[in-house]
């Protein structure tokens, strides 16, 4: 390919003017930035006398998919994005790979430099942005979100299924244990949970891999992590667990980046991804972890047994503290295992009190952590809140692998915080004397009568539980504190440790970009891109607080006055009407701001909880802002405090300060609210419809000076 060296002509009849461009532009949530990036591409394109066409991959599907004619003419292409985009395609062609931030605000410069860009290879990591588009999060942070995302489903079906079977099928064997019979149907629906929590590691070790190394990562880490967690492979009686999934990980992702640098003759090349690399990490992951890594670690866990042997004789409540803090530390890993195979061994010499230590600290980290998604719910995603009501089921049949999407994310603050509450139970529980007659914990052994001292089991599962709840919360509290107080560069909010990671962040996508790209939360599900941001149902507030009533009643009185114009019910598809507009915001900060555009939307009769509704647009805030840049911000909430889909728009003349990536203030804000039920994607598509348009600064002229709502209106009827 040739490639101008000059600045790009603007004159007709050149050759710049023949250069054909291509691009894909892609957000994690796929609604605003997606549609900002590839209309700014465009735009710097045409002023350059380019031929671009560019590819947007959001929430609502792919559009304007390049097709192979598109990519064999082409003679370069840009890749803004904050997550993993396929480039086997573009094979043979240059590819620069930036963050979706970098298409926003430099599309100019992305113009010139892809032309000087690498041509990408097959299995090749794609050339990344020497200027990433803001500050970075770690890959290794990315990678870790990106492999509990995918691991979420499996801990929740698993744990589930095998609670419902142990609750409807199991009961006490006089032999010892809490058993389901044999060949029954809830043994079948056992089962099946088990393969789930078996699957769940190396599911947790394969994508975070797969996030560092791409697909050729894939296979070395799932059957590395499958390697982790089968402690006969290397003589231990417990496997590594999930804390061995996320090393096995990490090593095998770095593994095959490693592996991918090495030149290898060309006729080697497309065998690479699929066979070679693959092949060679799996096998050296796998005996480096046997034979390296597995044997210390069953020493370390024979030795830690027969240490624990020689305590039964010392006091009952450090015995039963130091047995909490192995439970929780790993949550059926090597080390709760250690503690339980411990217990389970004294039973049978009669010694039933170690296993009652055991028994009241397992259900306490999956119960700690459901009970802090319900009494903090702002620090917590809605896809973190739904596991946190599985985490609590499962913490009533004694899975205590339903705190581990919890540690995984937030390790710092969960793990610590487990560990207290279980240390806590343990030593109540020993204090007491309670005994646990089965090899089983949690309420369920209670109610099945395996347990003595059942008032003081439950005090101690409920202490230990309440400990573990406040201490995480405190720990995140001080630490979104601490993040919010190191002065992030504009733009980049506080993301929720389960925001979507971004798969094959290994191909260089900048970070920056991801942490403010999160510029529309989800508002609805998606597996691939974990669950929608929403607020809980708030008991409704049928006749609204004063503010309420006061603005409704304003409007109708407006609304007498002014005749209502065809394009009322016509803008935005009729969500935002001039009952929703509003020409000059009081409000000079976020927080209040927001309460004004909620009270704005309440004018229709739509909202039936105010307050709900605009403390789901601040805890959307929170987990990333909402300003866009170029003076506009689009606040939203996806909750049952409002009736009906609703837009309101509203100028401020001296901006509010929304943390933008470009630093701007919000002088254009849209406020967007859904119905927890709203079905389709229509809103979706018009919010990136309206995305799109904003980036044309002759419409953000003309929508600032409208003077009046009609007149917005009518600006605002050309998002078609």
């Amino acid at each position: 390919m040739t490639s101008p060296a000059g600045p790009p002509p603007t004159g007709g009849g050149s050759e710049q003017q023949r250069l054909k461009l291509l691009a894909v532009t892609a957000c994690p949530t796929g609604i605003a930035h997606t549609y900002m990036a590839a209309e700014k591409l465009a735009q710097a394109a045409a002023s350059r006398g380019i031929d671009m066409k560019v590819e947007t991959q959001g929430s609502i599907g792919a559009e304007n998919i390049l097709d192979d004619n598109d990519v064999s003419h082409a003679d370069g292409v840009i890749v803004a994005a904050d997550k993993d985009v396929d480039l086997s395609r573009f094979v043979g062609k240059r590819v620069l790979t930036v963050g979706v931030a970098e298409g926003i605000h430099h599309p100019e410069q992305l113009i010139e430099r892809v032309r000087s860009a690498p041509v990408h290879a097959a299995g090749a990591t794609p050339a990344a942005s020497a200027s990433g588009g803001g500050k970075e999060r770690s890959v290794a942070y990315k990678a870790l979100m990106n492999g509990v995302s995918y691991m979420i489903p499996f801990v929740v079906v698993g744990g589930l299924l095998i609670a419902i079977s142990l609750s409807l099928g199991g009961h006490t064997d006089p032999s010892g244990g809490l058993v389901i019979p044999k060949d029954s149907f809830w043994m079948d629906i056992n089962n099946i949970g088990v393969i789930g929590f078996t699957l769940m590691v190396p599911i947790l070790s394969g994508y975070i891999a797969y996030a560092i190394g791409d697909r050729p990562a894939l296979v070395p880490g799932m059957i590395g992590g499958w390697i982790a967690n089968t402690g006969d492979l290397y003589d231990s009686k417990a496997g590594a667990g999930f804390i061995g999934a996320i090393v096995t990980g990490f090593l095998a992702g770095y593994l095959v980046l490693w592996i991918k640098k090495v030149k290898v003759p060309k006729f080697v090349q497309p065998i690479m991804p699929i066979i070679v690399i693959p092949i060679v990490a799996t096998t050296a992951l796998g005996l480096f972890f046997i034979y390296v890594i597995g044997k210390p670690i069953s020493w370390v866990f024979e030795h830690l047994t027969d240490w624990l042997s020689g305590m039964t004789g010392t006091s009952a409540i450090l015995l039963g503290a130091i047995l909490g803090l192995m439970i929780a530390f790993d949550m059926g890993g090597p080390v709760n295992k250690t503690a339980f195979l411990f217990g389970t061994g004294l039973i049978a010499t009669g010694n039933q009190t170690v296993m009652g230590m055991c028994a009241a600290a397992i259900p306490v980290m999956p119960l700690g952590q459901g009970l802090a998604t319900l009494i903090r719910k702002r620090l917590y995603s809605e896809q973190e809140r739904e596991t946190g009501l599985a985490a609590l089921f499962m913490g009533c049949f004694g899975i205590s692998e339903g705190a581990i999407p919890f540690a995984a994310a937030r390790p710092a603050q969960v793990i610590p915080a487990n560990m207290l509450g279980g240390a806590v139970a343990g030593a109540i529980a020993g204090v007491a004397g309670v005994e646990d007659a089965v090899p089983h914990g949690g309420p369920i052994v209670a109610v099945l009568g395996a347990v003595s001292g059942v008032p003081m089991f439950f005090v101690a599962v409920l202490i230990g539980t309440a400990v573990t709840a406040l201490t995480t919360v405190t720990l995140a509290d001080v630490s979104e504190r601490r993040r919010k107080g190191a002065a992030p560069v504009p733009g980049l909010g506080v993301v929720g440790p389960l925001e979507p990671a971004l798969v094959g962040v290994g191909s260089g996508a900048a970070a920056g970009g991801a942490a403010g790209a999160v510029v529309a939360q989800r508002m609805v599900a998606s597996p691939s891109a974990p669950a929608a941001e929403a607020a809980p149902t708030g008991t409704p507030n049928v006749g609204g607080t004063g503010a309420d009533k006061s603005a409704t009643a304003d409007a109708d009185t407006k609304a007498s006055a002014t005749p209502t114009t065809e394009a009322d019910g016509e803008v935005l598809s009729g969500y935002l009407t001039e009952r929703t507009v509003k020409v000059a915001l009081d409000a000079h900060d976020k927080e209040a701001a927001v309460r004004e555009m909620a009270e704005l939307l309440a004018r229709t009769g739509k909202v039936a909880d105010l307050d709900e509704l605009v403390a789901t647009a601040l805890r959307r805030e929170e987990q990333g802002t909402t300003g866009l840049g170029e003076e506009i911000a689009i606040p939203h909430a996806k909750t049952d405090a409002v009736t009906a889909p609703v837009v309101g728009f509203a100028r401020s003349a001296e901006g509010v300060e929304w943390g933008s990536l470009d630093g701007t203030k919000a002088r254009l804000i849209f406020m967007i609210s859904v119905p927890e039920a709203a079905a389709g994607d229509e809103h979706l598509r018009i919010l990136a419809l309206l995305s799109r348009k904003l980036m044309d600064p002759g419409f953000r002229e003309r929508l600032i000076a409208a003077p009046d709502e009609g007149a917005v209106l009518e600006v605002l009827s050309e998002v078609q």
